[in-house]
């Protein structure tokens, strides 16, 4: 028989990444690509975008996306975190769905509606079984198995990288022939002016309480190159005037700190100097206007 020819044999495709918030979705997409794409911190809704991660072998390339959290909308940048999350089904040759031990509810019936109903490969993958209680796992096997018959299922610690071999190889085994969809030489389709910004948004995440984090959004303004450093200029958003003092603190000493821990981040994911100045600014209602978050880039 004769061997097909190299390209014919190459597999690749989109495996999106969907689940509640704050069930590790970030945490396994960054472990699988094998870099810190996505923000982690423990506060829900981290994540706002989609983003890409890219992982290449000889003969397949594996296009990793991370939304944000299923979430009930109260607000339009809910809506459009919920657009997102919905859009993934309409180009995934498969789908990732995430689970807890300790957080099962459906947050959207029609999203777990779709992944019965759909045609395409599903993985159930029942995350962060080391916070498990004795038979809680094998429980949650034996009802998703009811509720999924065709799906993959597996149990994970995404953090610990616990049988993420595994699922791994499940994707590549279900995994479309197909030619590369990028650059077999990139990580991701995102800019490095979106990690700066996301990188700062995590510090802002980190160290500030209740609202704030949630109130804030990041836009890099400059971004300028040298021989030995790159000086950036970005600014927080924040919804009202009272919200700026809370963030800029004593003497500027929160804003200052915010600024130092994201900066050693920046310089890590950039692999060069920076230095980073760090301004806050008022935007009314940001969160609800339309003009603002397609500005925000969602």
């Amino acid at each position: 028989m004769q061997e097909k020819p190299a390209e014919s044999r190459h597999k690749a495709g989109f495996v999106n990444i969907l689940g509640n918030p704050n069930v590790g979705k970030s945490t396994l997409m960054n472990a699988l690509v094998g870099e810190k794409l996505s923000i982690v911190t423990p506060k829900a809704q981290t994540t706002r975008h989609r983003i890409l991660g890219l992982v290449n072998g000889e003969d397949y390339q594996i296009v990793y996306s991370d939304t944000p959290g299923i979430v009930k909308p109260s607000y339009r940048l809910h809506e459009t975190m919920l657009k997102t999350v919905k859009s993934a089904f309409t180009d995934a040759d498969m789908l990732v769905y995430m689970i807890e031990p300790h957080n099962t509810e459906e947050k959207d019936a029609e999203i777990a509606e779709k992944l019965r109903k759909t045609t395409i490969p599903v993985l159930l993958l029942i995350n962060k079984i080391d916070l498990a209680k004795p038979g809680e796992v094998e429980t949650l096997i034996a009802e998703w198995q009811q509720k999924l018959p065709l799906a993959g299922i597996y149990a994970i610690s995404a953090l610990h990288r616990f049988n993420l071999e595994s699922v791994l190889h499940w994707i590549l085994d279900k995994l479309p022939f197909s030619p590369p969809y990028y650059p077999k030489d990139e990580l991701t389709d995102k800019s490095e002016r979106f990690f700066v910004a996301e990188i700062i948004r995590e510090k802002i995440f980190m160290n500030y309480k209740q609202e704030i984090p949630y109130s804030c959004e990041v836009a890099v303004d400059s971004f300028k190159e040298e021989e030995k450093i790159i000086r950036i200029q970005a600014i927080i958003y924040v919804l009202r005037e009272s919200q700026k003092g809370i963030l800029i603190g004593n003497k500027g000493e929160a804003l200052k700190k915010t600024g130092t821990d994201a900066r050693i981040d920046i310089e890590k994911f950039l692999g060069k100097k920076v230095f980073l100045e760090m301004f806050v600014k008022e935007s009314k209602d940001w969160r609800n206007t339309e003009n603002k978050l397609k500005e925000f880039g969602y």
